[in-house]
Formats: C-alpha cells, structure tokens, sequence
C-alpha cells in the first residue's frame, strides 16, 4: 500500500496570534480540535472540513525560521477578486499567473507572516481581478 492523499502540512511561527489572524482572513481557515501536546501551537481546518490542513507549531524558545526542502503549499480556492481585495486591503504583496493553454487555472501566489509560501489555485472560470484576461 502507499500513499493515498495529503494529509497535513506543519509550518513553524513566531506569533501564533498574527499567524491564525493572517490564515482566517486570507484563507478562512479556523482552528479547531488539537491533541494537548506540551507545546504551543494550533490546527487549522477548512470550512466544513473535518481533518485539520494546517498545523501550526509555536515554540518556546523560538527556534530560527529556516526554508526546508518544501517551497510552497497549495490550496483550492474560490472567489479570486474578494481573495486578491482582502491581501490588497492588507497590504500582502502576491502573484496572480495563469496556466497557460487549455488549464488557464489561476495561480495566486503570497507569504505568510512567517515566510511560508501560499498558492491558491482558482478555477479558469472565475473572473480575473484588475481586468486581467
């Protein structure tokens, strides 16, 4: 048997405040059960979802933040325009791609407070923002 599906990612931060503030604005992620382990921390779960997406580990000490071997986590997302309103509304730098050819999916692409890479892939269908074809 091998791998069937994603599970989780885990991201490290520096404040766990700003850091779930930051993924239920942008991503509407929200925190939900967590087992008590002997560290701070939360995980995040979609709307409805059932099975947490994102763990959040904050650590006291705070270790330093380095980049691993990952370079980004993707999600599926709806509604580009409000998506790209609110990082604008909050001065989060992103860049919108599109695939090009046939897929013409959107890629949006911003960072975290901690410096972990987002990509929201929007259906080809939705509108783009700023005129955008």
């Amino acid at each position: 048997m091998g791998v069937s599906a994603m599970n989780h990612f885990t991201i490290l931060c520096d404040d766990l405040e700003v850091t779930l503030a930051f993924y239920a604005e942008h991503l509407h992620l929200r925190p939900g059960a967590r087992p008590p382990f002997d560290f701070s921390g939360a995980w995040l779960y979609a709307h409805g979802g059932k099975d947490p997406i994102l763990h959040i580990i904050d650590r006291e000490p705070k270790p330093p933040l380095v980049a691993g071997v990952i370079d980004h986590m993707a999600f599926s997302g709806k509604g580009l325009i409000s998506t790209t309103q609110r990082l604008d509304k909050s001065s989060v730098p992103y860049e919108l791609r599109r695939l090009p050819g046939e897929w013409g999916t959107w890629q949006l692409f911003f960072h975290d407070p901690n410096g972990a890479k987002i990509e929201i892939d929007f259906d080809r269908t939705e509108p783009a923002p700023g005129g955008l074809a």
